[in-house]
């Protein structure tokens, strides 16, 4: 909760930027949480019921951004969803490629999850790019997948398995940037 402030400074600073890739709910929706709050409150709770992993991305001690890892899945499955944004200010520096390594390596190797997905609107040219540096593959095209600015959007679809990345994707990432 003592992040609360500088989350709602960087949202509203961020509005125009996030606008176009952020879920939204739909005009017939019945959820009413809105607000850091209501989110933190639900995300502690699917946290503490094995359902969620909520990160604060941070940089020189500064908040700057957010990766969640949802819909954790256990029994024969074991996957899950991961989810990110980052300021404006700060995008483009390869902090969220590192983020989103450090949660998948946490997620695989700690948890044992065997397969984390990403799902990406074709148009987000900056997300594309941080599947592209961390090796996910494409693995198919979701029409109408998420309601999105106002209207249900298309999304492509990424995986990676822990199979992919017998060295986690923060040693890939880390290999990539040594080669160039």
């Amino acid at each position: 909760m003592r992040d609360a402030t500088r989350w709602a400074q960087l949202r509203r600073e961020n509005q125009r930027w996030l606008e176009p890739w952020e879920a939204t709910r739909p005009p017939d929706s019945e959820d009413t949480r809105g607000g850091y709050r209501g989110m933190t409150r639900d995300l502690i709770r699917q946290a503490r019921e094995g359902r969620a992993l909520p990160f604060v991305v941070t940089y020189d001690e500064l908040m700057v951004g957010q990766v969640t890892v949802s819909g954790i899945t256990w029994g024969s499955a074991r996957w899950a969803s991961i989810g990110y944004w980052i300021d404006q200010a700060h995008a483009g520096r390869g902090i969220i490629p590192v983020a989103v390594a450090l949660a998948c390596d946490h997620c695989l190797f700690t948890m044992k999850l065997h397969r984390i997905e990403i799902a990406i609107r074709p148009e987000n040219e900056a997300s594309l790019r941080v599947v592209q540096k961390l090796g996910f593959t494409e693995y198919g095209r979701a029409p109408r997948y998420l309601h999105i600015n106002g209207d249900w959007r298309d999304h492509i679809l990424f995986a990676v398995t822990v199979e992919d990345v017998p060295d986690g994707l923060l040693a890939r990432l880390a290999a990539q940037a040594s080669d160039t």
